[in-house]
């Protein structure tokens, strides 16, 4: 891994193909504002309309990553700047393959020991795993809750997962695979990893208890208090252990649920946490006392290539 952090010319990646590249827009505006705010880099916004580092202009110092999902969060944008030796934010390449799957994180965290709901995996050849209810399907290799289905009864389930493997079908080819996972009554909180720092946590209070795509970006009535429960010190911890062993650096993001009794799961990692007005992140170094200019002048600062 190499790194520097006298940095001058610095591009923005936004955009890009997924089906986050509005949320990606949203996030590389205000990065490229806050940078240039500081009045020490030369900010370059790089809208990205194809796969591939085409629009990146010469003499780039680094990279700072505001992509979310596909070519931004599986290691593709990372392998393509480690090939061209240019720093850029967030974990490498192999790190965001890893936790870009979920099913290949969940291996991780059972190995590593972090808690996470019990899970199995559909395929073709097992279509119908057995699931208890309510339980949650999701496309494995897609992100910001496109793909993932509550399912409270084994009449929507068949649907659920075909429409997961659908997903992970058309996007990644194969037979496609749906990641299914006992579902955990309770609280989501999540917490931010920024370097050698966990920061606080923060609690996501969804309409209806559900945190899916509209909660994240549309609504005005999810909340997101900072709670005070005894346990936070322990969820820091499995935070860390998680980013340790997907091999994460810079800066990313460990989502939880809690169950009433206290007891944590890990759910998955963000490698690209957004940085729009209804992002955690942001609102946890806030907490931390980190400006919105600060946190992303860290992130930069960390920017390192493989």
């Amino acid at each position: 891994m190499k790194g520097m952090d006298n940095f001058r010319k610095v591009a923005v990646l936004m955009g890009g193909t997924s089906n986050e590249r509005e949320v990606s827009l949203q996030s590389g505006k205000n990065v490229a504002e806050a940078l240039s705010s500081l009045g020490k880099y030369e900010v370059v916004p790089v809208v990205l309309d194809a796969n591939d580092l085409a629009a990146l202009p010469a003499g780039v110092d680094a990279c700072y990553i505001a992509l979310h999902g596909g070519w931004g969060e599986d290691g593709g944008v990372q392998a393509a700047l480690d090939a061209r030796g240019i720093p850029y934010t967030g974990p490498g390449a192999a790190a965001c393959r890893v936790t870009m799957d979920k099913i290949a994180t969940k291996r991780l965290l059972d190995a590593a020991g972090v808690p996470n709901a019990a899970w199995s995996v559909a395929t073709a050849a097992d279509p119908s795993p057995a699931a208890d209810f309510p339980c949650v399907v999701k496309a494995p290799r897609d992100g910001s809750s496109v793909g993932v289905y509550l399912v409270k009864s084994p009449d929507d389930f068949p649907r659920a997962v075909a429409d997961a493997r659908r997903i992970d079908r058309e996007k990644f080819g194969g037979e496609g695979e749906a990641l299914v996972e006992a579902f955990i009554p309770g609280r989501e909180m999540t917490v931010g990893v920024l370097g050698a720092e966990t920061l606080p946590v923060v609690e996501i209070c969804a309409p209806n208890g559900w945190y899916g795509y509209d909660e994240k970006y549309n609504s005005s009535e999810t909340r997101y208090p900072f709670p005070d429960d005894p346990f936070l010190p322990e969820m820091q911890r499995l935070a860390r252990a998680a980013f340790d062993a997907t091999g994460c650096r810079g800066v990313s993001r460990v989502d939880f649920r809690v169950t009433p009794e206290g007891r944590m799961y890990a759910l998955e990692i963000n490698t690209s946490p957004g940085m729009t007005g209804h992002s955690l992140v942001p609102k946890a170094a806030a907490k931390a006392g980190l400006s919105f200019a600060d946190l992303c002048d860290r992130v930069l600062r960390s920017a390192a290539h493989d």
